[in-house]
């Protein structure tokens, strides 16, 4: 099993300035690591950066397992939905500087006034003309189960019949399931044979005093992110799923919790990733 680390398990971290890009870099090596997953809303300049990134990750020994972007369809003006088009694109060649094959995709967040129907279409036809970009330069695109028009197996697996596209496959991401209300060991089951990228995530029932990133699911409990194991997603159980069939991916580990990532969350996740891996 590979293990990565998503720059997005360090995103508090980033955001109070105690860490960059290549901080990160060095970060993921310390912990042992194999891979790392690179995120669009990291860049200062990409143009500028790539370089020096790749090469810093090549001298840790470390390969990037995965480019993710976060891609929005659901945008009512065709202009800003063509945005959204050619940024999917410029990501696809960003990976592929990156050495990576594998980039991580949304389909859209929920709008007020957008039907489900109207919603879908634009999904559709955006992730359409994506996937034929990434196919024809050799990458995949993985779409992870996320949000509304996306969240449960059943949709990710409408969208991507739907395109019918070898370049369009399934990021299981095996948190962002129980929002939705749909048992992650279950939902893993039912996209297993179409998955090309696991988010190792974990999540718990928040207390009442929490408030930040907090998330409530179908029945109005809230749920939060936690340490790796310590939670309600059976990774244990996923694994299995994933091993009869035949999953030899990334397995890219994406803390979410409320503890500080560098010193506790990330550690201690990374720890429980290992054993449940194996």
């Amino acid at each position: 099993m590979k293990l990565s680390l998503s720059m997005y398990s360090c995103v508090r971290a980033v955001q109070a300035g105690r860490l960059d890009l290549m901080g990160f870099v060095d970060y993921a090596a310390a912990q042992g690591v194999a891979g790392v997953e690179l995120l669009d809303m990291f860049w200062r300049d990409a143009r500028r950066e790539i370089p020096a990134v790749k090469a810093r990750i090549a001298a840790a020994g470390m390969d990037v397992a995965v480019y993710s972007i976060s891609n929005n369809f659901i945008q009512p003006n065709a202009s800003a939905r063509a945005q959204e088009l050619s940024d999917l694109k410029r990501g696809v060649d960003i990976a592929l500087e990156l050495g990576t094959d594998i980039m991580r995709v949304f389909s859209g967040n929920a709008r007020e006034g957008v039907s489900q129907a109207q919603g879908m279409d634009w999904i559709l036809e955006g992730l359409s003309a994506g996937a034929a970009y990434a196919e024809s330069q050799g990458v995949t695109l993985a779409l992870e189960n996320h949000g509304k028009f996306a969240g449960r197996s059943d949709q990710v697996r409408d969208i991507i019949d739907a395109v019918a596209s070898p370049a369009l496959r399934v990021n299981l991401d095996t948190g962002n399931f129980l929002p939705v209300g749909q048992d992650p060991t279950e939902a893993a089951r039912r996209l297993a044979d179409m998955v090309v990228l696991a988010h190792l995530k974990d999540m718990r029932r928040a207390t009442g005093d929490e408030t930040s990133h907090v998330f409530a699911d179908p029945d109005g409990q809230l749920l939060t992110g936690c340490v790796i194991g310590a939670g309600l997603v059976d990774l244990p159980a996923i694994r299995a799923v994933m091993e009869d069939a035949d999953y030899a991916g990334w397995w890219s580990l994406e803390y979410e919790g409320a503890e500080e990532p560098l010193s506790v969350g990330v550690p201690r996740s990374l720890a429980a990733a290992r054993k449940i891996l194996g």
